[in-house]
């Protein structure tokens, strides 16, 4: 994956994400544009686990696919219980 792929798919999942704080979207989209994609990936999910918004399976899967990447797979695996029943 080369660094435009990176950035379209945390895009991808920055639009899909529950994440609603106007500041933390911004944050993370500043991020991108300056190439750090790992940082990036890093604070929207925490951001999402920090709140406790809840998520679905299939976003969840999408998070693991990425994060086999971005080397944040603890982090992803922790966000399982946010899945929404």
């Amino acid at each position: 994956m080369d660094d435009s792929q990176y950035g379209s798919e945390i895009e991808a999942l920055l639009s899909d994400s529950p994440l609603t704080n106007d500041a933390v979207i911004r944050d993370v989209r500043e991020l991108l544009d300056v190439g750090e994609f790992g940082l990036a990936f890093d604070t929207m999910c925490s951001w999402i686990y920090e709140d406790d918004l809840p998520i679905s399976e299939e976003y969840h899967s999408r998070l693991v696919r990425m994060s086999e990447t971005m080397g944040s797979a603890a982090l992803v695996e922790n966000m399982r219980e946010l899945i929404a029943k």
